[in-house]
């Protein structure tokens, strides 16, 4: 399983963040959320809110790493478990591989 664990930034760093389905790919900077980097990038995710709180942006992470801008992000441990994020409030920690899904 993925981690998604707090990790110790490197904002400097840039990754690489794919989403499936498909072979969809982006430069992912360490400092930006995983969905303000797709959007500088001209690739449209899932989005609302944009604060972790909506949900709309839920994507399954299939591999890499994230950390939370925020403590605890609108979803809940069961969800976490599960292998779901949120885009808006996670940036990467390393490669990330992603699948948007519907939670409604």
């Amino acid at each position: 399983m993925a981690e998604r664990e707090p990790v110790a930034p490197d904002d400097r760093a840039e990754f690489t963040t794919s989403v499936l389905p498909g072979n969809t790919r982006f430069a992912a900077p360490a400092e930006l959320s995983l969905l303000e980097a797709a959007l500088l990038e001209g690739v449209s995710l899932p989005n609302s809110c944009r604060n972790g709180t909506c949900r709309a942006c839920a994507s399954r992470l299939h591999a890499g790493t994230i950390r939370y801008r925020i403590e605890w992000p609108g979803l809940s441990l069961d969800e976490r478990e599960e292998g779901l994020i949120l885009p808006c409030v996670a940036c990467p920690a390393s490669d990330v591989v992603i699948e948007p899904v519907s939670l409604g």
